[in-house]
């Protein structure tokens, strides 16, 4: 079983290699497309496999494994390695392969549960915290975690708001608002704010916070340098799904983006490779800003 496993996953890392725009995965065409469409060519691409769990069912055999991608990119004179965690499951009848899919991490993002933060900033009777942005620290907290869990920190099912609340917390961002959970920005112990943990609250926070963490909104994706902060609505609904972290710069100037849910590293800031991906998508960009 693991060898078909193992033969399946070369099968769609050479499609990636010759670009193959026909491929039957849609997610592989997708990828591929993004990359031309940035005039981006895929060097390499290197797939580790390992099996988390399996279960038998009569003549059935269902195997969770597990794929470290990595994808090295080349862009005009400039090369970086993308890469991402993915959960697949494997399905074999009297043990031989006849199913696998990927487990699509980002969908979960769109179920979690609708948590609103009402937040009713009044800075006038909180303490002006002072803290100057270390980029290098946030980025360097985002590389060391991208793929695994501080056990400092609780571990969430939708991560991906907590794992960026982390890095801006690494770069120097002071806590504030405990333990009022509708206000501020913190976490202690087992308990938390909205706007540490929830993708839109974290959005508001930015947008509104005159003490302590702050932001500025920019208009493109361009302005924006290593530890800044996109938000991602899907749906073009009005409430934000998702954010990420600027890790680094591709040869365009472009940011490249580490996550959590679905675990990232250096990934195009667009995110149109995305199963959550839809034509409605819109971002917000943020820029943290010193309070000396």
């Amino acid at each position: 079983m693991k060898d078909q496993i193992k033969a399946h996953v070369k099968w769609q890392v050479e499609a990636y290699v010759k670009s193959k725009k026909d491929h039957e995965n849609e997610h592989i065409i997708k990828k591929i497309e993004s990359f031309q469409n940035r005039n981006a060519e895929i060097v390499k691409v290197m797939a580790n496999t390992t099996i988390t769990d399996r279960k038998q069912e009569d003549d059935h055999t269902y195997v969770h494994y597990d794929v470290h991608m990595q994808y090295l990119i080349k862009q005009k004179d400039k090369m970086y390695m993308e890469e991402k965690l993915e959960h697949h499951l494997a399905s074999f009848y009297k043990d031989k392969l006849y199913e696998s899919r990927e487990i699509n991490q980002e969908d979960i993002i769109l179920n979690q549960r609708e948590i609103e933060a009402k937040l009713n900033e009044n800075d006038d009777d909180m303490p002006r915290i002072s803290y100057r942005y270390d980029r290098l620290k946030a980025v360097q907290y985002a590389e060391k975690w991208w793929n695994s869990y501080n056990p400092a920190y609780k571990k969430f099912e939708v991560d991906c708001t907590n794992y960026i609340s982390q890095c801006l917390h690494a770069g120097g961002a002071p806590m504030r608002g405990y333990p009022n959970k509708s206000k501020g920005w913190w976490m202690r112990s087992n308990n938390w704010s909205y706007s540490w943990s929830v993708a839109n609250s974290l959005r508001i926070y930015l947008a509104s916070s005159t003490a302590g963490l702050q932001a500025r909104e920019v208009g493109s994706p361009h302005e924006l340098m290593l530890g800044d902060v996109i938000c991602y609505d899907f749906q073009g609904d009005g409430r934000f799904d998702h954010n990420t972290i600027v890790t680094g710069k591709d040869a365009l100037g472009m940011p490249l983006v580490n996550a959590h849910t679905s675990n990232s590293r250096m990934r195009y800031w667009a995110y149109e490779d995305s199963t959550a991906y839809t034509p409605n998508i819109k971002y917000k960009f943020f820029t943290i800003v010193d309070n000396p």
